[in-house]
Order: structure tokens, then C-alpha cells, then sequence
């Protein structure tokens, strides 16, 4: 058997035991939930204050683009500090088990997603336009990110195996 495949099944041993110690891609999900979280709503928070990012386009796109970049910042540093810290055996290829719980959260976080597009793209049209629709738009797509990392987090927290 792939050294990949041992490492899962000894992860799964593990949660299944009560061992609570994380793998690499555990902690990069939570590393991203923690990011996405501080980021975006400092970003929400400030339109919901009143900051003028929810009512112009270039404020929007500066601070809409600053607080996207500081999270993407935070995410690779914080990844390649987990990574240099990590065993070579935890940074091993995705097996069959990383893969299925990728595609679980991919697909909870399409559909958070198309329902978000469905009343951004559908009702709101009728009743907002210009940058509180962008925002909408941008609300849905980080909700729906967030989905797939929390879901990925849980699937990894429980032991979840397809």
C-alpha cells in the first residue's frame, strides 16, 4: 500500500480512537475558516456601518480588493509556516478519502453559491442596483467559500471517509 494510503488509514484509526491531533489539510481548512472569517467581516461590518464602499464603486473595489489580498496574504504565509512544520508524510498527494471530502464541500458550497446568484442575479435586480448588488454578488461567493471550508473542516473533525 501507498505510504498515502497508510497515513489516511492511521488518521482514521486515530479518530475513531479519540485522538484529536490534526493533519496538515485540517489545519489549512482551519487556517482558511479563521482568515475568511476576520477578513470578511471586517469587510461586511464596515458596510453595515455605513462606510462608503456600500454605496460607491471605487471605494468598494479598494477595500474590497485590500481585504481579499490580506486574506490571501494570511492564507499562503500561514500555509507555509504549517507546511514547514508539518512531516513530509502529512504533505503527502491528496488520497481518495482528501479528495472525497473536497468534493463534499465543493458541492454544499455550489449550491449556498447558485442560491445566492439566484436572488442576486433574479430578485434583486428589481429592487437594487450598482454597488449593493456587487455586494450581494460578493456576499454569496464568500458564504459559499466559507461553506466549503467548514465543511471540509468537519468532514476531517469527524472522520467523515465517503
Amino acid at each position: 500500500m501507498s505510504p498515502a494510503i497508510l497515513e489516511s488509514a492511521r488518521q482514521l484509526a486515530d479518530a475513531e480512537t479519540g485522538d484529536s491531533s490534526m493533519n496538515f489539510r485540517e489545519k489549512t481548512a482551519w487556517l482558511n475558516v479563521i482568515a475568511m472569517l476576520a477578513a470578511y467581516t471586517l469587510y461586511f461590518g464596515l458596510l453595515l456601518s455605513g462606510h462608503p464602499a456600500g454605496r460607491e464603486v471605487f471605494p468598494m473595489l479598494w477595500l474590497f480588493g485590500s481585504i481579499a489580498i490580506a486574506h490571501a496574504v494570511t492564507v499562503i504565509v500561514g500555509t507555509i509556516i504549517l507546511s514547514a512544520q508539518a512531516p513530509k508524510t502529512e504533505r503527502a498527494r491528496a488520497d481518495e478519502r482528501d479528495r472525497a471530502i473536497h468534493r463534499r464541500g465543493a458541492t454544499m458550497a455550489y449550491y449556498v453559491l447558485l442560491v445566492g446568484m439566484m436572488v442576486v442575479g433574479v430578485y434583486m435586480p428589481f429592487v437594487e442596483s450598482g454597488v449593493p448588488l456587487a455586494n450581494a454578488g460578493l456576499f454569496a461567493i464568500v458564504a459559499a467559500e466559507l461553506v466549503n471550508s467548514v465543511v471540509v473542516l468537519l468532514s476531517y473533525r469527524r472522520g467523515w471517509h465517503g
